[in-house]
């Protein structure tokens, strides 16, 4: 078995889409590929076959590889619900709130967790690839990591340090993050990729030499700039604006604690959808859709809402004809009242919701986290419409009840099978909810939701046909532009040499 750990000199220098790069490239070559990330801080997030919760990232990376995603891919997840604070996930299962001070004197108990997860992934496959967080250089961090350097130190491994060039200073950024590493952690760094460089090779390349001579360590790959590439995001939310031939206008409000919004990537690569993601400080731009997106604070998103005027606005978009969507927290937002008495994602209290459905969500520490399949009904009560295929997960603390669930806007099978009715839509069908993440993932989905918000002749996009493409422009950029003869050594041709052997 062999593991190598991709730290970055920044946030968003490249480490998840190298991770999954790589993944990509040696599953195809035959080997038993899993990825691994000790820690991550992220509002995406993905339900595993084992029932629990990891980074949206790591379950692209586990399709990356071939398989289906595990908790013990991602064994801390860490959910931000206010500026201090955060919902600690250990190993797929929520323990509750944190403050950043408590959870950073935590962190040591919490590396257990991280060791066993990575020796059960270890155990079963052949390469283990490890994504680093943030920066390994992060000096009021070092005391207790279990994301970078800490993790590598822990398992013995090499690492790869890879760094953006498309934001500037990249010698600087490398060469500055070996200097602040203690001379253990430097010896383990076994080369850099630089990532995202446009223009001639041959200008970079008196750098390259010096930062080979400088410091000793080989570049192993200088990947291009990939324009209009698309991997479900680990956080960050795309400003990639729609062609000029849209022809449905869609809007999502960028809340401070949204989450899970890769649920309308399938719309926002649609040449036919002009999906904006806007400020709440903003005024709703003219529009056919607004589509209120997860939360993991609902109650202050809600409240963060109304300050800006945001009902009277939404009231306005419904009056025009607009069609206005709630998805999980969104969806609960559309009631009359969302109550937490035991303080699940914040203080305990409640706040009136915009009033849009008449049903009350009470959230519980209990997390649901279901993987599900079924079909749109859009207010057909006669489950006469299973040609409208819809599949996707729930992630949710609430529980919500009331008579606007008499008109479900879906229709999910349950464990045993049977169809159980999820969301509501209202009377004039104007306002439709749902728990589903997912729901504009299956092109069927989206053909029926087309109908239904007012768009004909559309071409829907099928998400995971796109996401596979991606992943194999993504190893087909490995195999042009990494040293081959490095990419070899991983083969099982090596008879299980180590990567400390192959970086020798």
């Amino acid at each position: 078995m062999s593991v190598l750990m991709i730290q970055g000199t920044t946030s968003d220098a490249g480490k998840s889409t190298l991770v999954a790069a790589l993944a990509r490239y040696f599953a195809r070559q035959g080997l038993c590929v899993a990825p691994f990330k000790p820690q991550n801080m992220a509002l995406n997030s993905a339900v595993t076959t084992d029932g629990g919760e990891i980074g949206r990232a790591q379950a692209l990376q586990a399709q990356a590889c071939g398989i289906e995603p595990h908790s013990d891919m991602n064994p801390v997840l860490l959910k931000p619900a206010s500026d201090t604070g955060a919902q600690v996930i250990i190993q797929g299962r929520a323990l509750g709130n944190m403050q950043a001070l408590n959870y950073h004197h935590y962190k040591s108990t919490v590396q257990n967790a991280v060791l066993d997860s990575f020796k059960r992934l270890s155990d079963q496959y052949e390469l283990v690839l490890v994504e680093g967080a943030g920066s390994p250089a992060e000096i009021n961090l070092r005391e207790n990591d279990i994301a970078n350097m800490g993790f590598a130190e822990a398992v013995d491994c090499p690492v790869v340090l890879i760094a953006d060039i498309d934001r500037g200073g990249v010698f600087a950024h490398l060469v500055g993050t070996l200097e602040l590493l203690s001379p253990t952690e430097r010896d383990r760094v076994v080369g850099f990729v630089i990532n995202r460089f446009r223009g001639d090779l041959q200008l970079l390349e008196p750098g390259l030499e010096w930062l080979e001579n400088y410091t000793g360590k080989p570049v192993l790959g200088v990947l291009p700039y990939l324009h209009d590439l698309y991997l479900d995001a680990e956080d960050a939310i795309s400003t990639q604006q729609a062609g000029a031939d849209a022809r449905l206008k869609v809007v999502v409000p960028v809340l401070p604690r949204i989450s899970n919004h890769t649920d309308f990537d399938a719309l926002r690569l649609n040449p036919d959808i002009d999906l904006q993601f806007v400020s709440v400080r903003e005024s709703i731009p003219p529009c056919d859709w607004v589509i209120l997106p997860g939360s993991k604070n609902v109650q202050a998103d809600l409240a963060y809402l109304k300050e800006n005027d945001w009902p009277a606005q939404l009231d306005r978009h419904l009056r025009y004809g607009g069609k206005l969507i709630g998805i999980c927290g969104g969806l609960q937002m559309l009631g009359k009242e969302v109550q937490d008495p035991d303080g699940v994602e914040d203080v305990p209290g409640s706040e009136l919701g915009l009033g849009y459905l008449d049903y009350i969500t009470r959230l519980q520490p209990y997390k649901a986290l279901i993987n599900v399949t079924g079909f749109l009904s859009l207010g057909n009560q006669d489950n006469d419409q299973g040609d409208i295929a819809l599949q996707g997960y729930e992630i949710h603390c609430g529980i919500t009840e009331g008579p606007a669930l008499q008109i479900p806007a879906v229709f999910l099978h349950d464990e045993a099978g049977n169809l159980r009715p999820d969301g509501a839509i209202s009377a004039d069908g104007q306002v439709l909810a749902t728990y589903v993440h997912g729901l504009f993932d299956s092109p069927q989905a989206q053909n029926a939701l087309f109908s239904w918000g007012g768009l004909t002749g559309a071409t829907p996009l099928n998400l995971n046909v796109h996401r596979e493409k991606q992943l194999d422009r993504l190893a087909d950029s490995i195999a042009e532009h990494m040293q081959n003869s490095w990419l070899r050594q991983f083969g099982r041709d090596q008879g299980g040499a180590t990567l400390e052997e192959v970086s020798r």
